[in-house]
């Protein structure tokens, strides 16, 4: 007599059935010479495969082996602020998180006493309302030139990495650092690249699971705006531009 497939053999043939690929076509993505035996319950899945099913479609190793409700990895993952500030209206505040108190936000991520702290207000404009937002202040110069150091930056709250806008900066609020930074998923399932707009700072890659909360940037404050007008600019223009040209000439002249 057959012996009737194991959770994972089931789990395993419902996903591929509910994905909508044929046998064949699921053992060629990954990497197998077929699936039969494995929904049949005579081979058991490797470890190989069961990356390559997370990998692939971010399915839960938990989930298929019977101890997890949730199929999808991304379901584990919660950037949703973890704490929020009211006035004695119960209107909700926006609080600011300077540098310094940065340096301590993650791990106070859940501390009411911590929060009473910091300095909050109500900004009453249509565009703050109907969200959570919170100001962070902008440290060091990777977001250079839109975002400059010192600078403040007024963030929305969102949900869930699926809201992710890779044409937008994110506060991203880590479990040991808070960063300003471009977002968006990497190719690897469960993965997020940062981006700094600074060229000297490479991209690098994080696990979707170390982020506690994200924040859309919608605007920022700046302080010393500078008073340049046009034709000092255009100045300092032509003055690059003639100081390059005797940089290219003495260069010539050595190669002459």
């Amino acid at each position: 007599m057959e012996k009737y497939p194991n959770i994972e053999s089931r789990r395993f043939s419902e996903l591929r059935r509910e994905l909508g690929y044929t046998q064949a076509e699921f053992a060629d993505l990954l990497g197998l010479n077929t699936t039969a035996d494995i929904e049949r319950g005579r081979t058991k899945i490797t470890g190989k495969v069961v990356m390559e099913l997370l990998r692939q479609f971010e399915i839960n190793p938990l989930w298929l082996y019977g101890h997890s409700q949730n199929k999808y990895q991304r379901n584990t993952v919660s950037v949703i602020p973890k704490m929020v500030t009211v006035d004695a209206a119960e209107n909700e505040n926006m609080v600011l998180v300077n540098a310094k108190a940065a340096a301590g936000y993650p791990q106070n991520i859940q501390d009411a006493s911590w929060y009473k702290r910091l300095p909050a207000f109500d900004l009453p404009i249509p565009e703050f309302r109907n969200a959570t937002y919170r100001g962070f202040q902008v440290e060091g110069d990777s977001m250079l030139p839109n975002l400059k150091p010192g600078e403040w930056v007024l963030a929305r709250a969102i949900e869930g990495l699926d809201q992710l806008d890779a044409n937008k900066i994110h506060v991203v609020v880590l479990y040991d650092s808070v960063m300003v930074k471009k977002i968006e998923k990497a190719p690897l399932a469960g993965k997020i690249n940062l981006i700094s707009l600074n060229p000297n700072y490479p991209p690098y890659t994080i696990d979707a699971e170390q982020i506690q909360e994200l924040w859309q940037v919608s605007s920022k404050i700046t302080f010393g705006v500078d008073a340049s007008n046009e034709k000092g600019l255009l100045k300092e223009l032509q003055e690059s531009m003639e100081e390059l040209k005797e940089q290219l000439r003495l260069h010539g002249n050595k190669h002459n």
